[in-house]
């Protein structure tokens, strides 16, 4: 069976409609052709040129990732800049690229659900629901807060979390013999839900991407914190989304291959 790029948008709304998204987020189609035949499928985290390459290297005219190609409007899509070169490669390539970014993250069996389960959470609580959810939809939103039946160490919940997302390293904030019952689990930047994580009375807070100020605010306030980075706690759950997505082309009857991209990589080097 032939599959579509809007076929792949039909798909991609059941699994995360876009009215999911953040007000100041941009999802969808980003670059393509609506009417093209689909061939390979490339995932990656980012549209980065090398992943634009890696695509067209492997026959792949889809790439399908979380962040936004276009997350702010260009005003000339020209070679003088970075997003003009890419847009302009993409389309001499007949390439399309799909993001799924806030409203993934936000949706039932999504990304915030995923990176809590992987931890081994399977009861829990939404941080801040979308405002624009009816209530027969089921349930969305971003964060994810849990309530555990036994305490556990910080520093062994430091430990889990390291090896889990196959972080290079963490950051943490709090006393090694701390013991936490509460935590709030965000993917990639969660530092704009630290308040209203600690309204719900988290005492641990995992996420990436954290600044010095908000750390201090929360070691001041004896709230853990658990830094993995952007990338560890976004591409590991994103990989795992990939694979549904994958199984369910297959168990619809298409048999376009989906291929997890090579030069997905975090950008920072640790010395």
């Amino acid at each position: 069976m032939f599959l579509k790029v809007k076929t792949i948008e039909n798909i991609m709304q059941q699994f995360a409609p876009t009215k999911l998204k953040e007000d100041y987020d941009n999802v969808g189609l980003m670059v393509g052709d609506k009417e093209m035949v689909v061939t390979k499928i490339l995932i990656a985290l980012d549209c980065t040129m090398d992943v634009i390459y890696e695509a067209k290297d492997k026959g792949c005219n889809f790439i399908l990732t979380h962040h936004p190609l276009l997350f702010v409007k260009p005003k000339t899509i020209t070679t003088d800049s970075l997003i003009g070169k890419k847009i302009i490669e993409l389309i001499k390539c007949g390439m399309n690229v799909y993001a799924s970014h806030t409203n993934l993250d936000s949706a039932e069996g999504g990304l915030n659900d995923i990176a809590t389960e992987i931890l081994g959470y399977n009861k829990y609580k939404i941080i801040e629901p979308v405002k624009n959810m009816d209530s027969d939809e089921g349930y969305a939103g971003l964060g994810r807060l849990v309530i555990l039946d036994k305490p556990i160490r910080l520093l062994e919940l430091c430990e889990n979390v390291k090896k889990i997302y196959g972080a290079e390293f963490i950051r943490y904030v709090g006393h090694d013999k701390d013991l936490i019952r509460t935590i709030a689990i965000i993917n990639g930047s969660g530092e704009d839900f630290f308040n209203e994580s600690i309204k719900l009375g988290a005492e641990c807070i995992i996420t990436g991407d954290t600044k010095y100020h908000g750390a201090c605010d929360l070691s001041e306030e004896n709230i853990a914190l658990i830094d993995a980075g952007h990338f560890a706690t976004e591409w590991i759950p994103f990989k795992i989304f990939g694979e549904k997505f994958k199984n369910y082309l297959l168990d619809n009857g298409y048999e376009n291959e989906v291929i997890f991209s090579q030069n997905t990589f975090d950008p920072y080097k640790i010395k």
